[in-house]
């Protein structure tokens, strides 16, 4: 604890009786309006605005009750409740020199104290000393006045607004200033008073535009967020997305209901609806009957992909309508007329896709893949054709490692062989996502069995924690082949996952090899796949990989241990106990490891035998018995019963324990550890190990190295568990 005192006289202390009174709050409204934002860009413009809202009010030491957003193509809107009037006043202290280099002989302040109290802005006289664990120092207190929050946000908003990013940004007049679209109206209210602020050459006023159309381009004015959402709404404009949300949501589901039809639901299309429009209007469309003929991926990536609609079932059979539900930013007296326009522009998309998915047929899948030499798969690493190839051996090692039948395996070549074929498609030239999908449609058109083309359908899925799995067993192998394929294949040219970076999706594609291997129940050995992977990958790679990077096993096996702690809960010092130094390389048996050993820290034994363990285990890694020759245990040299029983019962534990753990029935191995609990204590309290005698001494170091090593470490290392108490 310090004491101080004062080198000259201040009066620091609240007078007696004083009232420290609250500062008023009022309300800031803060509005960019601009041009049509793409609707991507609004919901992170509006996350940062909130967060660097928050952290600006938090510097400038401004309390507040809440921050809030609300958002449409032509706006970006902040609330904040409850803003207090003023900064909160703060206190800072500064140390300054000792007292004994302060001060002279005649108790006189030196240069040292002068300066430093010029420095920090104060008098020297009221400087203070404390006694602090170094000594006595002079300290300088100042208190610094909370200013207006006016003055603050007229400094700082401006800042605040162009401090926004976005994916792309343009200038569009002389100020420079970088924006997704151009501004050309600022609102900036606090406490219903306009704040002089000026934001690219735009001065901020109470004035706000509504609708596009709705508002007839009519300006209003506004004093509070109540009138602003009122003025708003009466210019056409609902400000806030989830509210507009809702009434998408309901106008859906109402037309659903009179139509009988059921919607084909997609979060990510009401996103997009929502922050398409400020004034939904969800109206109904049909397109020709004979557009179903042409498979329901490509109407519905069509209609999502160019329109932004959303596509139908029928609700008896769960297949496609011919019907589509658009959200327009547009309400008129006739909407037949929307929804005309809708459906002639959806029909030419469907006419394209036709065509497309018509002239795609007329080649087979194994001549366009006999052009995939000219598609570069990355320049580091080769053309798409010779990742085909890669891709068709390591399937056939896979399928073999997994004694598939030879008609399954068989099937897994065939689809590897023209995985990548569908890339040169039509259909995939326009719309990518439909990767693989396409493929397997070509490749059953083309008379491959139906399991070949689901294999190359399937190829892609799942993409990391979201989505199923490979309805069938070679769309598995194929999957786990080309993703293995990739991630060695980056890992090769040194292109590798750093921090946040990860442009080619690795640690998704790992995490897709994890659920595949795990959920799909495929027993495979990782560590002799990707050695096969890196020798067929060595023939095309450009480059060598940095030698300070972990291999491609141990960067799937992070997202194992990943995928094992959020879906399982596993705790980690068990994730790690199971996969330290493991020669264990499947993840079903490390998995089943770890679910084993997780329950069986939960009995009331399993600590005090943990106890035992780490007392063995300390003993030879003092003695750093690895590095001695592994003596056998000799009984004619035991001393005590405790030696002879402790022996015996590893001796008849080690056979059935070996046999658990070939068969995998890891409850079970650790049932064996857990008995010899007794045996391991009663040798520690009958029996000293480090004794003179070198001979006896050995001899019990090589006891506890089997209980230890051949047993215990078989398992895990339970060296990383953590007991109660430690």
């Amino acid at each position: 604890m310090t004491t101080q005192k004062k080198v000259g006289r201040r009066d620091t202390q609240p007078k007696k009786g004083g009232r420290t009174s609250t500062p008023a709050v009022a309300e800031l409204l803060l509005e960019i309006g601009v041009e049509e934002l793409p609707y991507q860009f609004i919901v992170p413009a509006l996350a940062s605005f909130k967060e660097s809202a928050e952290r600006l009010f938090s510097d400038q030491r401004l309390t507040f009750q809440s921050v809030r957003t609300m958002g449409t193509p032509r706006r970006l809107t902040i609330v904040v409740d409850g803003l207090a009037a003023k900064q909160t006043s703060v206190t800072k202290e500064a140390m300054g020199p000792s007292k004994a280099v302060a001060f002279d002989q005649a108790g006189q302040p030196t240069k040292a104290a002068l300066g430093f109290a010029a420095g920090q802005g104060v008098a020297v006289q009221d400087l203070q000393i404390r006694h602090t664990p170094k000594g006595e120092y002079l300290f300088a207190v100042k208190r610094e006045e909370g200013r207006a929050t006016v003055v603050v946000l007229i400094d700082t908003l401006p800042q605040l607004v162009l401090g926004l990013t976005f994916p792309k940004a343009m200038r569009w007049n002389e100020t420079g200033v970088r924006f997704a679209r151009p501004i050309r109206w600022v609102v900036a209210l606090y406490g219903g008073s306009v704040l002089p602020i000026g934001v690219a050459g735009i001065k901020a006023s109470n004035q706000t535009k509504g609708h596009r159309v709705l508002g007839g381009g009519k300006w209003g004015s506004i004093r509070d967020v109540s009138s602003y959402i009122r003025v708003l709404e009466r210019q056409g404009v609902i400000v806030d997305p989830q509210r507009r949300r809702k009434l998408i949501e309901e106008q859906i589901a109402d037309i659903c209901r009179k139509t009988g039809f059921q919607l084909n639901e997609d979060e990510a299309l009401l996103d997009q609806a929502v922050y398409s429009t400020e004034q939904p209007v969800s109206v109904i469309g049909s397109f020709k009957d004979a557009y179903l003929d042409v498979p329901e991926e490509i109407l519905i990536t069509s209609m999502k992909e160019h329109q932004g609609f959303f596509s139908l079932r029928q609700q008896s059979t769960g297949k496609l309508a011919a019907h589509f539900i658009a959200v327009a930013n547009n309400r008129v007296k006739d909407m037949s007329l929307i929804r005309e326009g809708n459906e002639r522009v959806l029909a030419a998309r469907l006419a394209d896709a036709k065509f497309f998915f018509d002239e795609d047929r007329k080649v087979r899948l194994e001549e366009r893949g006999k052009k995939l030499t000219g598609v570069m798969f990355h320049q580091k690493i080769g053309t798409m054709a010779r990742k085909q190839e890669r891709v068709e051996k390591l399937v056939g090692a896979i399928a073999e490692q997994m004694r598939l039948e030879s008609a399954s395996q068989s099937a897994c070549i065939a689809a590897a062989r023209l995985c990548k074929a569908d890339l040169l498609s039509g259909i995939v030239g326009e719309f990518p996502e439909l990767q693989g999908v396409m493929g397997g449609y070509y490749a059953q058109h083309d008379g491959m069995s139906q399991n070949v083309g689901k294999a190359i359908r399937d190829q892609y899925i799942p993409r990391g924690m979201d989505g199923a799995l490979p309805e069938t067993v070679e769309g598995r192998v194929l999957g786990l082949a080309d993703r293995l394929d990739t991630i060695v294949a980056f890992y090769q040219a040194g292109i590798i996952p750093k921090g946040s970076e990860d442009p080619f999706a690795l640690r998704r594609q790992a995490l897709s090899v994890v659920r595949i291997l795990l959920e799909g129940q495929v027993n495979l050995d990782l560590d002799r796949t990707i050695d096969m992977a890196i020798e067929l990958v060595a023939k095309d790679v450009k480059e060598k990989p940095s030698s300070h990077h972990a291999g491609p096993l141990e960067f799937i096996k992070e997202r194992f241990h990943y995928y094992m702690g959020v879906t399982e809960i596993m705790r980690d010092d068990v994730i790690q106990a199971v996969t330290c130094e493991t020669q264990e390389h499947d993840l079903i048996n490390l998995a089943g490891r770890m679910r084993a050993l997780q329950t069986m820290t939960s009995l009331p034994e399993f600590d005090p035998l943990m106890v035992g363990f780490n007392r063995a285990h300390n003993i030879l890694k003092k003695e750093d018995v690895k590095k001695m020759e592994h003596a056998a245990v000799n009984p004619s040299l035991f001393q005590d019963d405790a030696e002879r029983e402790l022996h015996a019962q590893v001796k008849s534990t080690k056979e059935k324990y070996d046999e658990f753990l070939t068969t995998c029935q890891y409850k079970e191995a650790l049932h064996c550890l857990v008995q010899l609990k007794h045996y391991i204590d009663r040798f520690f309290e009958r029996v000293m190990v480090n004794v003179e005698d070198s001979a006896i001494r050995t001899n019990r170091l090589s006891l506890l190295r089997q209980v230890v090593e051949d047993l215990f470490e078989k398992f895990a290392d339970f060296s990383k568990i953590v007991v109660q108490g430690r």
